[in-house]
Order: structure tokens, then sequence, then C-alpha cells
């Protein structure tokens, strides 16, 4: 690829969001964005400037100036049309009668019964109409439908750049976005707690960096403020989410959001050079501020399941069942939070039996109080002079001033007072509980199910033959039938526990 992962998914987001996020400001939403690379045909727009009332604007291209609001031109048939291609009017948004809307919201309702509108029809975006960082309205201005259709599942959103020799040196001469089921994962996001703009700048506002924590052998980047994780799939794998996509829909929606299960965000295409990358954004089971000092992958199983000496030498290794056994670790909860683990693994574990979903696993990471706090008296200890200290207090960027934007999934946390040692935010580590009063050690334990998108086919039946003549029928082994293999899952986790 000419353009990194990394960059892409920054772009990702920006271009093709599902709700509005205003990354106008050079200095904090793009930093890309230089004077000498946003030569655009209308140079009035580097000032700052935004289309005023009777202006033209549109989803991907101008947003309009504070108060007023992007809408289709009068009497246009296609207003749903107009908008994304750039034909709307900016008019004063108490001004706009329930007709509009509602003309609006048909306009939708019409695009939603006709996925060929929805999917193959691309929308083309060049960069050389604004600035390197577009502002972004999207969808926006249209009312949130109140009920998912069945088509919504199916559905899709294509977005085309051709880039021409407009800032060559940083993006390639065509790329493409691809967001699967838009409108079924911003329904997930407000069912997980998480706004579509917290959403998009935790994702978009920096590139994300690499995550060492996981375990996929793949490519796995977590963003900036270390609340996300984006992942690459493979094709069968998004066949496999559109498979369960409806029943853990459902599912969310039954257990109130309450899951083991990874809390799906959003699903993309990026294609470059005619070379394809489908991402998978998920919650991060781990804490973006608490390190993870241990942690294990666990499936219920001892054959084969030891950490090679290639992993164990690793700074943060990733351990598995039988090293859990042999190091005789131990979750030490409450009872009541005890209960609480089991009572939502076990309807999880329901759910992916119903879905003929096995090999997935429980991402169990560990954080020790104690370690921590002696981590940060030595880091006080090596620390620099004061005369450094205020060297770099001197070139750190100057802080940003206080505002109603949105500030990430983390963001909020800032405007309370700072969190003492192994303290966290229940509602933005979910996957986070303390350990019980009188517990050896003082921890923080993050467990969260993983890779639940491998179903029970042709090649899974296979290697469940295969390791039965290897092993013989009645073996612990890995590969098993889903039903058993949830059985024996939660059998093996429920002991986990002191």
């Amino acid at each position: 690829m000419l353009l990194s992962i990394n960059v892409l998914v920054l772009l990702l987001l920006q271009l093709a969001g599902s709700g509005p996020v205003p990354l106008t400001t050079p200095s904090r939403g793009c930093p890309t964005c230089k004077p000498k690379a946003m030569q655009t045909e209308a140079p009035e727009l580097l000032n700052g400037t935004t289309p005023g009332i009777g202006g033209q604007c549109g989803v991907y291209t101008l947003s309009c100036a504070l108060g007023l609001r992007c809408t289709p031109p009068p009497g246009e048939p296609r207003p749903l049309r107009a908008l994304l291609e750039g034909r709307g009017v900016c008019s004063n948004a108490s001004s706009i009668g329930p007709t509009a809307n509602a003309h609006l919201a048909g306009s939708v309702s019409e695009t939603a019964n006709n996925p060929h509108q929805r999917s193959r029809r691309p929308f083309y975006l060049t960069p050389n109409t604004t600035s390197t960082c577009p502002t972004i309205n999207d969808l926006g201005q249209v009312p949130v439908p109140v009920m998912l259709l069945p088509d919504d599942f199916k559905a899709s959103t294509k977005i085309k750049v051709n880039n021409h020799l407009f800032n060559k040196e940083n993006l390639p001469g065509q790329f493409k976005f691809k967001e699967y089921c838009p409108q079924v994962f911003r329904n997930l996001r407000e069912r997980f707690g998480i706004e579509d703009q917290d959403y998009q700048v935790s994702l978009a506002r920096s590139p994300p960096v690499k995550n060492e924590d996981g375990v996929c052998e793949g490519l796995l980047l977590a963003s900036y403020d270390r609340t996300l994780v984006v992942k690459e799939i493979s094709s069968e794998e998004v066949v496999e989410m559109h498979n369960i996509l409806s029943e853990y829909h459902q599912h969310i929606v039954t257990c109130h959001g309450h899951t083991l299960l990874p809390q799906f965000l959003g699903m993309y295409r990026v294609t470059v050079e005619s070379e394809d990358a489908d991402l998978l954004v998920m919650r991060n089971v781990f804490s973006h501020r608490l390190h993870v000092h241990r942690k294990y992958d666990l499936k219920g199983s001892l054959v084969s399941r030891e950490a090679s000496f290639k992993e164990k030498v690793k700074e943060l290794p990733t351990y598995k069942d039988t090293d859990f056994r042999n190091k005789m670790q131990k979750v030490y909860v409450s009872e009541e939070e005890k209960e609480k683990i089991l009572d939502k693994l076990g309807r999880d574990i329901e759910f992916l039996v119903r879905m003929r979903i096995m090999d997935y696993s429980l991402l169990l990471g560990i954080h020790d109080v104690e370690r921590a706090e002696r981590e940060k008296e030595e880091e006080e200890m090596e620390s620099t002079s004061e005369d450094e200290e205020e060297e770099q207090d001197e070139n750190d960027p100057p802080p940003l001033p206080a505002s109603n934007s949105p500030e990430g999934i983390s963001g909020y946390m800032n405007a309370f007072k700072p969190m003492g040692p192994g303290e966290f935010d229940p509602y933005v580590d979910v996957y986070a509980v303390q350990s019980a009063e009188g517990a050896p050690r003082r921890e923080v334990y993050f467990l969260g199910l993983i890779d639940v998108l491998t179903q029970y086919d042709a090649k899974k039946k296979a290697a469940h033959a295969a390791k039965a003549v290897k092993h013989g029928a009645g073996s612990e082994r890995s590969t098993v039938h889903p039903d058993q293999y949830g059985k024996r899952f939660l059998e093996f986790i429920s002991r986990i526990f002191a």
C-alpha cells in the first residue's frame, strides 16, 4: 500500500463518519493541515469563513456557519441526494418547518428501502474543493430512525476519494471507504453508551498506534486514547459478522449492553490501489490508563495451551490455560462480582452456542496496584531536574481552552478530580472489576470475550476429527462441537475464581 493503514484509519472516520464531528481546527483535529498544502479553489476558506444564509453546502463538502443548518433546495424531489452531492442551502435552523424535515425523512426512508441507491452508488469527494480536513456533517441533519429495518443489516455506504495532484506527498491518488451497516452500528454505540462525536474523536483526532496488549496475530491498532481497538479481519469474518449481526444486536438489546462479548462499534473497508483492508472497531477490553502487568488467553483446554518460549520472553507475554494452572493464578473478586460475571458469561455463551460459534477465548488482564505505585515512585525518582522539567513544560503544547467540543470517550474524565491508584471509571473501563477486600494482592481485573467470529463449519469439523484421532475421543482438546465447547469453557472459567 502507498499509504499506511495507520493514516487510513485516521482519515476513515473523518471522511466517512456516521455523525457530525467538527474537526476543523488544524492544531487539534488535523496535524497535516498546513497553509502551503491548503491551496484550494476557494481561497476565502483559508481564513476560516463558512457559508452563511443562502450559501451552498453539503454533507461531504461544506458545513454551514454556526446556528445555520444545511437543507435541501426548495422543491428538490430528492433532498437527501442533494445534500450528499453538495447542492444544499444554508438556512436558519429555527426557520425550517416540519414539512422540510418530513420531506427529508421520506427521502431517507426511500433510500433505506432501495439497497441499490445505498450500497452500490458511490459518492465522490474531491479534496481540492475544501481543505485537507473537511468538516463532517454526514447525516446529522437526518433524524435518527426510530427502529432498525431488515435492510439496515445489509446496507453499506461508500465514498471514493479522487486525490489527483492534491497533497500527493501524504495521500494516494485514489482511495475508497466503505462503511458496513452504519445505522446498526450507530445504534449499538448508543446502547453501549458511546456518543458518535466521542467515538469519532477517539478514533480520528490522532493516528492510532500499534496495540501490543492484544493476542491477535494480525494487525491490531489502538486509538490514541486507548479506548478503542481497530482489528484487521478477513473477508470470511466480514461474512460471519453479517450473519450474526442481527442476533448480536438483539442480544445486546436484551441484556441492556451488559455483556462480556466484544462491543462491536463499526466495520469498514479501506481500498487503496485495488488492495482491500477490512477493519473492525471495538471497545478496548483493557484500561486506557491502568497498565496491564499480566494477561492470559483462556479457552478452557489444557491441550497445546501453553505459551511458547518466544512468547514468554516478551515484555508482556500472553499466557494460556496451562500457564494459568501452573502459576496457580486466581481471580480474587467478591461473591457479588463473581455472580455478576458468571451471569453475563452464561448469557453470552448461550448466544454463541446458538450462533454455532466456537474457538473464542476469555482475555484476562491483571493490573497490580502495588506494583504500579512502585513503578510510579521509581519514575518520579528518575525524573529530570527542575530546569529540564520547566524546559519540557515550555515545549509542551498549550492546554486547550475549555469548550463543549467532544474530547473522546475518556476525555470528559479530565473534568473530575484525578483518580487514585487502582481506581477506574466503570463507564469507560466497562470490563474492569476490583479485587475483593482481603485479597492477597490489590488488583484490578479486566475480563472480556474475544475472537467470536469463528463458526463451526466444514474446516472446524475436519480439525475436530483430526484431533479426536490424535488425542482420543475423550481428550480435553480445544476443537469440539460448539455446545461442548461452550459447556467446557463455562466450567473452566467458573473455576478461575478464588
